[in-house]
C-alpha cells in the first residue's frame, strides 16, 4: 500500500510555522493536540520541524512569560521525510528504527502534503493484513477470490 492511499487523513494535520515565529506561537499551536510542526520557509519548502518536546526543553530556558526566541533555536533540521509514492510498511520501518510518532510527507518538488502519524500508519497496514488473511482463508475453504 502507498502512502498516498491516505493522504486525506495525512493532509488534516499539515500546519506549517515560519522560520521567525517564536517558541511562544509554536506553544499555542501545539496546544490543540498536535505533537509536531512543519517549518516551512517563504518558499513554502520545508526547513524543519518543531514538536512539542522541542518546545517544552526550549521554553525551559527562557526568562519570564515572554519567550521570544524563534523556532530555528529549537527545530529539527535533519528530517526523515517520505512522499506519497512510498511504500507504507517502508515508512513504517524507518519510522520503527528511528522511533518516531510522525514524518512530514512532500511533494516531489519538497512542498509538504501533510504529517504521517503512526497511529494511522499501523491502522492501514493491519486493515491490508486482515483483508489478506480474508482472501487466504477463502482461497484454502475453496470459496474462491472475491
Amino acid at each position: 500500500m502507498l502512502v498516498e492511499k491516505i493522504l486525506p487523513d495525512i493532509r488534516k494535520r499539515l500546519l506549517c510555522i515560519e522560520p521567525t515565529a517564536t517558541l511562544l506561537q509554536a506553544a499555542r499551536l501545539l496546544d490543540d493536540g498536535r505533537d509536531m510542526l512543519l517549518v516551512c520557509d517563504a518558499g513554502r519548502g520545508l526547513a524543519g520541524i518543531v514538536t512539542k518536546t522541542d518546545v517544552v526543553r526550549m521554553t525551559g530556558r527562557c526568562v519570564g512569560a515572554g519567550c521570544t526566541a524563534p523556532v530555528t533555536e529549537a527545530m529539527t533540521r535533519e528530517v526523515l521525510s517520505t512522499t506519497p509514492q512510498a511504500w507504507l510498511h517502508d515508512v513504517w520501518k524507518a519510522m520503527q528504527d528511528r522511533e518516531l510518532k510522525n514524518v512530514p510527507v512532500l511533494d516531489n518538488d519538497g512542498t509538504p502534503l501533510g504529517i504521517l502519524n503512526a497511529r494511522d500508519a499501523l491502522q492501514m497496514l493491519l486493515q491490508e493484513v486482515r483483508y489478506e488473511e480474508e482472501l487466504l482463508r477463502d482461497y484454502a475453504m475453496s470459496l474462491g477470490y472475491r
